[in-house]
């Protein structure tokens, strides 16, 4: 399933508070992007213990439970996991893993909060959660009854709420720092192939790698770096973070640039750190500039004036990176209403892509 208005872990949470109390919620989302996490955070919002269930590790007598003898009757005896006694957040992880009869078992406990005649406590709260069919993860065809028993929402990966996040917690200031220059490599869609790819989690997971290296020693082996980079990341990913890397003095040198305290690096030795700024100085367009000019906020009005500015004072000094700054890729693309400015300005650097 894919949804067409998809949604911030801010205002997904928002909806988990005044909706799932109420109503069984699904969480759609491509792999690593949050989705545990959150539903982690509503538990602890609600004041509730979040009991996390597997679906792709589950078999139907995991959830009806086994059948016992009574008297001249029989009954099922549910897993003890599931039957409590006080109220709780039940998490179905990767629901949609399941196989059908287990789908099934689930009928009865998404949609009345029972297993048999077991009824869980007055006050709990069942969520799923699952992948969709284009990320590459292991996905079944959920059956309509299944689908007909839940509110769905999409969760997308909000770059400014997890740099939030992020430094909250103490991740590494390298994959903070870096994030807040390229926030549109904080994901990226599963690959067809089997290799890393950028989420949310495998950031995190490179901040827990160089966390650990820096504890031992002062510096990492350029070696090792690459090593762990390509490890996490999608690969283009991977090598533009070991650019910053190498970089690192010049870390917060686009935010002079733009406030016109620098200028771009005219050397040939730093091609490098040009394409870097150039490509983060793209990401911080695609992520400052709204759809639409209306909604333009005033503040941004001179941000816009300096980006045209910056594009035609790199148009000089390497006219290919400043095509690839404005150019179209499949994923995104800068505001129409930009680019219409851009042509107007700058007719050659765009009749040129």
């Amino acid at each position: 399933m894919n949804l067409p208005i998809t949604v911030t872990q801010n205002d997904l949470l928002e909806i988990l508070l005044n909706v799932a109390p109420i109503r069984p919620v699904f969480i759609w989302g491509a792999p690593g992007i949050g989705k545990s996490a959150l539903v982690e955070k509503f538990a602890r919002e609600v004041g509730l213990p979040c009991v996390s269930l597997l679906g792709s590790q589950l078999a139907p007598e995991d959830i009806i439970g086994i059948p016992r003898i009574n008297g001249e009757t029989s009954e099922f005896l549910p897993p003890k996991m599931i039957a409590r006694k006080e109220p709780y957040v039940l998490f179905l992880d990767e629901l949609n893993a399941c196989s059908q009869e287990v789908q099934k078992a689930f009928y009865s406990l998404i949609h009345e909060r029972r297993i048999g005649e077991y009824h869980l406590p007055e006050g709990s709260i069942v969520v799923g959660a699952g992948n969709r069919a284009e990320d590459s993860a292991i996905v079944k065809t959920m059956s309509s009854a299944l689908i007909n028993r839940m509110f769905h929402v999409q969760m997308k990966a909000d770059a400014r709420q997890w740099i939030k996040w992020a430094k909250g917690v103490g991740l590494h200031p390298w994959v903070t720092d870096y994030i807040s220059q390229r926030p549109d490599h904080l994901f990226s869609e599963p690959p067809k192939t089997e290799e890393p790819f950028s989420t949310p989690r495998s950031w995190h997971m490179l901040s827990d790698a160089l966390t650990e290296y820096h504890a031992g020693k002062k510096d990492i082996p350029a070696e090792v770096l690459r090593m762990i980079s390509y490890a996490c990341l999608t690969p283009s990913h991977a090598g533009m973070f070991l650019a910053y890397t190498k970089n690192i003095k010049n870390s917060h040198l686009l935010d002079d640039i733009i406030a016109q305290e620098a200028k771009w690096p005219k050397k040939p030795e730093d091609r490098d750190l040009l394409y870097f700024l150039a490509q983060s100085f793209r990401g911080r367009l695609l992520t400052e500039l709204p759809k639409s000019k209306q909604d333009l906020p005033k503040g941004t009005i001179h941000f816009v004036y300096r980006a045209k500015a910056m594009i035609k004072e790199l148009s000089v000094i390497n006219f290919e990176i400043a095509q690839m700054t404005v150019a179209s890729d499949e994923e995104e693309t800068l505001p129409d209403w930009f680019m219409v400015e851009i042509i107007r300005d700058l007719p050659r650097l765009v009749d040129t892509l």
